[in-house]
């Protein structure tokens, strides 16, 4: 008995699915994803055989997860947000090997925008809608535009972060180590 929902109208190939999870209609899972438990898969979603996704992942409408993404717990993808996962695509000649493209936890990424293949985002970062990622985001950073570029610091509970990053939400202060922003204990 299977412990996650599937539409009537969605093809799942793959027995990997997390319980709770809910999967709806023309969504298209390959037969080797791997999906963790409550998820949220909506409408027109298409998910290719190399491809993990971590528990509590929302993946809105119009997604598709290229072969070499891996996504973490708590990831937010906005809709029709495009993956990539070759650098030079030619019809009918394929890489020995997908580029990976990781979200680490607890990432939100906006509406429409792109991330091109090989990229890491962050823990905790925020892209937002419409942008162009080339590049590894640091964690806890905002980027927006084409192409993306750093516009400032995010709080773990997704605020902006003051110029002294202090959170005003939660008041949680953080520091840069490094260039490597930090939650002060």
């Amino acid at each position: 008995m299977k412990h996650f929902f599937t539409h009537s109208q969605a093809i799942v190939e793959s027995e990997q699915i997390g319980e709770d999870t809910r999967i709806w209609a023309f969504a298209h899972i390959l037969p080797n994803a791997v999906i963790g438990s409550n998820c949220n898969i909506n409408d027109h979603t298409f998910i290719e055989n190399d491809v993990i996704l971590g528990d509590n992942v929302t993946v809105k409408s119009g997604v598709y997860i290229w072969d070499g993404v891996r996504i973490e717990n708590n990831v937010f993808i906005g809709p029709n947000v495009t993956f990539t996962n070759d650098l030079r695509p030619r019809s009918k000649q394929y890489p020995t090997q997908f580029l990976k493209t990781v979200l680490e936890e607890w990432v939100s990424i906006g509406a429409n925008a792109t991330i091109i293949a090989g990229n890491t985002i962050g823990k905790y970062a925020m892209i937002g809608a419409g942008s162009l990622v080339t590049k590894n985001i640091p964690n806890n950073t905002l980027w927006y535009g084409n192409p993306a570029k750093f516009k400032g610091y995010i709080c773990n509970c997704g605020e902006k972060l003051s110029n002294e990053l202090l959170c005003s939400a939660c008041n949680k202060q953080y520091l840069l180590e490094d260039e490597v922003i930090v939650e002060q204990h």
